[in-house]
C-alpha cells in the first residue's frame, strides 16, 4: 500500500520547471504539451521503491504542475506520463514506463537494462511493425530515479578567472581517465571530481602551464545496451539523458557538491572549466530505442520527426535522434541548462558537440538560426567561452569557418593541415601558412579574430599525439566491431614500423616528429588544445576510436621514462614562451605590411634565401619549408592599460622534408642585432654550444630534415658568427 505524505497538497506553480525545494516543501513542474495526465511518483532513498503517487491536476500553459508540502532533498521520484500510443503519428506516450525529469539536477541509482525499458514489446529488429505494439511492462524496478537537491554552497570568495581567448590555453580531459592510475592520488579519490580537486593535479595543469580545464562530457549519461552486454562502456559520455545532473559515477557520495568543489578548487588556481556538452541528440536512440525521458514525455515536441513520417526520426548526429530546437520549449530547456551550469555550478564555458545540429532551421544548417539568436541575447550565457564543434552527420553539416561572432570553432582544417604538412604531403605550403596565422581565410571574413580558431591537432575522437606518429592505420579490434568503427582518414605516418619499435632511428623520429607537431600548436596565432596525455607520450595501442574503453587503454599512464619527461618538459617551454611574449597569442591578424609607422611588417614569409618567400617557392608543391619573421615592434594589440604592445622579434623556420636545407638568416635587423636558437626539434636537447651561437644576417643555418626551429633577436655580440654556413656540434 502507497504511503501519502502529510500535508496539504498544493497546486504549485509552472516555473520554474523541474524539482525546486523552497526550505518547506518541494514544486514539481514538467512540461508536455500532448499528455492526457501526468503522474509523480515518489521512491525510498533506500530501496528505491514506490511510497507515493500523485496525479497532477494543474496544467498551465502546457506544463503540468504540484506542491507537496513537508518533502526534503534527497527524495527519490519519476513521473508517468498519459497519452495515446500512435507510433506512426509521432505519439509514445506509455504510463507503464517510469520516466527521468529533463530538469532533474540530481539523478540515483544506475539504468539495470531489461526489456521493459522499451515502450514496444522487445523482438525481431527487422521485424517492421515492431515498435507498434505498446509493452504493458513497469520499468520502474529498472530506471535510476531523479532525486531533489539542496543547491546550498558555501562558493566563499569564488571568483572566476575570465582568462582573455586569446592568452586561453585549454586541456580536454576525461574526469576518470586523467586521475584513474594517479600514483599521488589517494584511491578513494582516483575517477572522480574529487581528484581533479587535489593539489597534486592542480600543481600539474599550473606546472604545464595550460589554463582552461576542458572536461568530456560529465551530464548524467548511459551506457548503451550493446555496449554492456559486450562488457564495454559508453566511456566518453556522449549518450545523455539529462542536461542538469552531474554523472553520479565521478562522485564518492553527492556529485552536485562534489562538482562545485572541484570548480571551486581549479578556480582558486586560476584555472577555467568548460564543459563538453551534447545537446544534439539523447541517449533514447531511434524508433527502437528505449523510452527513458523525453520519449515518453512529448516525443513529438522534444525530437525532430521525419517529415511526413512522424514515426521515424531525423538523425544528424549518427546516434538515431535529434534534438528539436524548432520547439520554444526544448530551446528553453538548453538555455536553462547552460544558465545553471553558469549560475549554480560556476563553469566558464562549454564545448557543443556536433553544433552544426542545433542550428538547423528545417534542413539546412542556419547559423542565424533561433539557437543562436537566443545565446547571443542571453545576458549570462553570450558572456561565457562558447566553442563550436562545427560539423554533424547531416547533409551541409561541414560548417568549419560558418558560426556567428562570439562563438569559436574546433579548427579541423587546422588539423588536416598541420598532420598533413609534417607528414611530408605536397601542396601543404600555402595553407598552412594561413593555419599557423589564425586561419583567416575562415574567420576574419565576418569580424571575428584569430582566437576563433581552436586549433587542435588530436581530441578525445582519434589517435593520440603519440600514436600519430606510431600507426598508420586504426587497430579497433578491442571495440568489438571488427576494426570498421574510426576513421580511416588519419593523416598518420609511423616512420616505418607499425606500433612499437625498437628501432633507435624509428624512435628518434618519432620524439621529433612529436616535438614538430607540438611546436606547431602551440606556436600558432589562435587558441591551442591539447589533449590529456599527449604532452606525457600517452598511448592507445592505435585505437582511434577508444570510446568504449574504460580500462588503461584510455587511461593516462603517469608511469614516467626519459622520454615521457622530456616531451613534457618541452611543451612546458613551448608554453612559457607562447604566455611570456605576446607576438604568439595576438588579438589581430597578420596584415603582412608595416604598421604603426614601423618601416618593418608585422610579419614576413621567408624562403631559404633569407629574403622574402617567391612565388615560385608557394606555388611548387613540392616545397615544404618556409621561414616566419615576426616583428615585435609592429603588434596591433595594446595592453589592458592601452598601451601599446611590442616584442622581441623571433623567427620560425619549419622543414617536413625528407633533406637538410640552408637557411640563410633575414637581413632586416641591421648590424646591432643577430639571432640566437631557443630551440630546434632535431635535437632531444640542443648544446649550450649551440644555445650562445649568434647568427648574423646571410648566416646560413643548417635546416635539418623534419625539424622546426625557433629563433630570437639577441644583441650582438663582439665574436658574432660571420655570414657562412654553420657547422653544428650539438652534444648528445
Amino acid at each position: 500500500m502507497l504511503k501519502r505524505t502529510t500535508g496539504k497538497i498544493l497546486p504549485g506553480k509552472p516555473y520554474p520547471l523541474g524539482a525546486n525545494w523552497d526550505g518547506n516543501g518541494v514544486n514539481f513542474a514538467l512540461f508536455s504539451q500532448a499528455a492526457q495526465q501526468v503522474e509523480l511518483c515518489l521512491f525510498d532513498a533506500k530501496t528505491h521503491k514506490i511510497t507515493a503517487n500523485y496525479f497532477l491536476t494543474e496544467h498551465t500553459d502546457q506544463v503540468w504542475h504540484i506542491y507537496l508540502p513537508n518533502l526534503k532533498p534527497g527524495q527519490l521520484y519519476g513521473y508517468r506520463v498519459h497519452g495515446p500510443y500512435k507510433p506512426e503519428k509521432g505519439l509514445r506516450f506509455n504510463p507503464n514506463k517510469l520516466l527521468i525529469d529533463p530538469y532533474a539536477r540530481s539523478i540515483a541509482g544506475e539504468l539495470k537494462w531489461h526489456d521493459s525499458i522499451f515502450p514496444y514489446q522487445v523482438g525481431d529488429p527487422s521485424d517492421p511493425q515492431l515498435d507498434l505494439v505498446a509493452n504493458t511492462e513497469d520499468s520502474a524496478p529498472y530506471m535510476p530515479k531523479s532525486q531533489v537537491i539542496d543547491s546550498g554552497f558555501d562558493w566563499a570568495d569564488d571568483i572566476k578567472p575570465d582568462i582573455d581567448w586569446h592568452k586561453t590555453v585549454i586541456y580536454e580531459l576525461h574526469v576518470k581517465g586523467f586521475t584513474q592510475l594517479n600514483p599521488l592520488l589517494p584511491k578513494h579519490l582516483r575517477g572522480t571530481y574529487l581528484g581533479l580537486a587535489q593539489p597534486q593535479v592542480i600543481e600539474y595543469f599550473k606546472k604545464l602551464g595550460v589554463t582552461a580545464i576542458e572536461l568530456l562530457p560529465v551530464h548524467y549519461f548511459l551506457n548503451d545496451r550493446h555496449l554492456v552486454e559486450r562488457g564495454l562502456t559508453n566511456y566518453w559520455g556522449y549518450n545523455s539523458i539529462n542536461y542538469f545532473a552531474p554523472d553520479p559515477r565521478y562522485a564518492k557520495q553527492d556529485a552536485v557538491k562534489e562538482f562545485k568543489q572541484m570548480v571551486q578548487a581549479l578556480h582558486a588556481a586560476g584555472l577555467e572549466v568548460i564543459l563538453d556538452v551534447v545537446y544534439n541528440h539523447t541517449a533514447e536512440g531511434n524508433h527502437l530505442g528505449p523510452m527513458l525521458s523525453f520519449k515518453g514525455i512529448d516525443n513529438a515536441a522534444y525530437y525532430r520527426l521525419v517529415d511526413g513520417m512522424p514515426r521515424y526520426y531525423m538523425d544528424y548526429t549518427g546516434t538515431g535522434n535529434t534534438l528539436n530546437m524548432m520547439t520554444p520549449k526544448v530551446l528553453q530547456l538548453v538555455m536553462d541548462s547552460l544558465r545553471y551550469w553558469i549560475e549554480e555550478m560556476h563553469v566558464d564555458g562549454f564545448r557543443f558537440d556536433l553544433a552544426s545540429a542545433l542550428a538547423r532551421e528545417l534542413h539546412d544548417v542556419d547559423k542565424l538560426g533561433a539557437f543562436f539568436d537566443i545565446i547571443h541575447q542571453d545576458p549570462v550565457i553570450s558572456q561565457v567561452k562558447l566553442i563550436a564543434e562545427p560539423w554533424d552527420v547531416g547533409e551541409g553539416g561541414y560548417q568549419v569557418g560558418n558560426f556567428p561572432v562570439g562563438w569559436t570553432e574546433w579548427n579541423g582544417k587546422y588539423r588536416d593541415c598541420v598532420r598533413s604538412f609534417w607528414k611530408g604531403d605536397d601542396g601543404k605550403l600555402g595553407e598552412l601558412a594561413y593555419r599557423l596565422t589564425g586561419s583567416s581565410d575562415l574567420y576574419q571574413h565576418n569580424g571575428r579574430r584569430p582566437y576563433a580558431s581552436i586549433n587542435f591537432i588530436t581530441a578525445h575522437d582519434g589517435f593520440t599525439l603519440h600514436d600519430l606518429v606510431s600507426y598508420n592505420d586504426k587497430h579497433n579490434l578491442a571495440n568489438g566491431e571488427n576494426n570498421q568503427d574510426g576513421d580511416n582518414h588519419n593523416l598518420s605516418w609511423n616512420m616505418g614500423k607499425e606500433g612499437i619499435s625498437r628501432s633507435d632511428k624509428v624512435n628518434a623520429l618519432r620524439r621529433k616528429q612529436k616535438r614538430n607537431l607540438m611546436a606547431t600548436l602551440l606556436l600558432s596565432q589562435g587558441v591551442p588544445m591539447l589533449t590529456a596525455g599527449d604532452e606525457y607520450g600517452r598511448s592507445q595501442q592505435g585505437n582511434n576510436n577508444a570510446y568504449c574503453q574504460d580500462n588503461e587503454i584510455s587511461w593516462f599512464n603517469w608511469r614516467s621514462s626519459q622520454d615521457k619527461q622530456h616531451l613534457f618538459e618541452f611543451c612546458q617551454q613551448l608554453l612559457k614562451i607562447r604566455d611570456k611574449h605576446p607576438i604568439f597569442h595576438q588579438r589581430h591578424f597578420f596584415q603582412g605590411h608595416a604598421v604603426r609607422g614601423s618601416e618593418a611588417k608585422d610579419i614576413t614569409w621567408l624562403g631559404k634565401s633569407g629574403e622574402e618567400m617567391s612565388d615560385e617557392e608557394w606555388q611548387n608543391p613540392d616545397t615544404k619549408y618556409v621561414g616566419l619573421h615576426l616583428h615585435g615592434q609592429a603588434l596591433k594589440d595594446v595592453d589592458e592599460k592601452g598601451q601599446p604592445l611590442t616584442d622581441t622579434d623571433f623567427v620560425i623556420l619549419l622543414n617536413a622534408d625528407h633533406k637538410d636545407i640552408k637557411f640563410a638568416m633575414p637581413n632586416s635587423l641591421g648590424n646591432d642585432y643577430s639571432w640566437r636558437v631557443v630551440f630546434d626539434t632535431a635535437y632531444d636537447n640542443i648544446s649550450r654550444k649551440l644555445k650562445n651561437m649568434r647568427y648574423h644576417a646571410g648566416s646560413l643555418y643548417l635546416l635539418q630534415s623534419r625539424s622546426f626551429v625557433l629563433l630570437e633577436k639577441a644583441p650582438v655580440r663582439k665574436k658574432a658568427i660571420k655570414p657562412r654556413l654553420l657547422p653544428l656540434v650539438v652534444a648528445d
